[in-house]
């Protein structure tokens, strides 16, 4: 049996050999084509009684997205009727462009699923499954940067250096004057509203405890840590992401090389180190912003300063210090992992960079009143 559209451009013929049904189609399948062509392809395929489906392309000239299309709604009737399917004779142009319309995501049954809501029950058991995933995931994760670590710490040389320093220049150097203008906002709030305050009980000096020992113990490591979450670890995760949408970490692992000693170490290390340095310089311009209130109270520069340093104990200084160096393990920690996570499509590098500041934040925070906790009954 045979069917011919009504264009010359294209045509489909159909017979069935030895119960296989053979749809041949030849000529330009574009968009005028196909419009006349599918109802002659529809009825080819509702005869009925084929035990399997052959199409043969060789005779395909040209062929754009309905073609495509086309072809595609041939091989869904087969897995429709659940009968063997073959698509032979296509150019390699042809196959490619058929390659990136996989039949798995048009299938009857797919999209029914997707539409179909999900019950409260099974939501709650998707929600939990991944979670564990995530879970495994994370833990996996953690074992191979140990590992990455270790390896590196045995074998120094095997650092990229010059990666390392151009890393620790981004995320620490050109980071220095919004850490800067953060930190003298957030000191010289605090020293204002602590002075309205004080200045009922006629002791505005003790403004410059406050401002101390809060900014170096609380609020510079944990401003700070937000300011790396926001432009470090998000950059982390666009720059692995898009390496991962390119294919290039595939490429590092065809050639023996492991992406997590390339791409992860150097930004882990780069972080541990500048976060804390960058901390300091916070709890310095949040000190230097108290002094701005203070100074405009009429108390002098050095009467502030000498109260300020005295009211901060060493302890305090790295109490802090160690919350900085823990942020700086999560945000990277956070970043590359959304990296290597990231997904296909346009907008799957933006999504990993959300995903990336998200993550780090809500960790900072945990973590953050975790060691309030800790320093609480240490008596830190």
């Amino acid at each position: 049996m045979g069917m011919k559209s009504g264009t010359s451009k294209a045509v489909a013929r159909g017979e069935v050999v030895d119960g296989r049904l053979v749809l041949s189609l030849s000529g330009r399948l574009d968009a005028d084509a196909v419009s006349d062509l599918w109802p002659d392809v529809s009825r080819l395929l509702e005869t009925g009684g084929e035990e399997s489906i052959l199409l043969d392309g060789s005779g395909i000239e040209y062929c754009d997205g309905s073609g495509a299309a086309l072809l595609v709604f041939v091989e869904r009737v087969a897995h429709r009727l659940d009968v063997p399917f073959e698509l032979a004779g296509l150019s390699e142009e042809v196959a490619g462009l058929v390659a990136l319309f996989p039949v798995e995501k048009f299938r009857e049954d797919a999209l029914c699923a997707r539409s179909k809501p999900d019950w409260f029950v099974a939501m709650i058991g998707k929600e939990t499954v991944g979670f564990l995933r995530n879970l495994v995931e994370q833990v996996a994760f953690l074992g191979e940067l140990l590992v990455g670590l270790f390896r590196t710490l045995l074998h120094p040389a095997s650092l990229r250096w010059r990666d390392l320093l151009g890393i620790a220049e981004a995320a620490g150097v050109k980071a220095l004057p919004i850490v800067a203008l953060l930190g003298c906002l957030i000191g010289l709030i605090m020293a204002f509203q602590g002075a309205v305050l004080m200045k009922q009980f006629g002791a505005e000096i003790f403004v410059a405890d406050f401002v101390g020992i809060s900014v170096v113990r609380e609020l510079g490591p944990l401003i700070t840590a937000i300011i790396v979450a926001g432009r470090t670890g998000s950059a982390f995760a666009a720059e692995i992401g898009t390496m991962k949408v390119n294919e290039e970490v595939d490429a590092l692992t065809t050639m023996g090389l492991d992406p997590m000693r390339f791409l992860v170490v150097p930004r882990m290390l780069a972080a541990t180190v500048m976060t804390p340095m960058l901390t300091l310089f916070a709890n310095l311009c949040g000190i230097l912003g108290g002094a701005v209130i203070m100074m405009g109270m009429g108390f002098p520069l050095v009467t502030y300063l000498s109260r300020a340093f005295a009211a901060v104990s060493m302890t305090s200084y790295l109490a802090g210090l160690v919350k900085s160096v823990v942020f700086g393990v999560l945000v990277a920690g956070a970043g590359c992992m959304s990296g290597l996570r990231t997904g296909e499509g346009a907008s799957a590098v933006g999504d990993s960079a959300t995903r990336a500041v998200v993550d780090s934040i809500v960790l900072i925070v945990f973590t953050d009143g975790l060691f309030a906790v800790i320093f609480y009954y240490l008596g830190i």
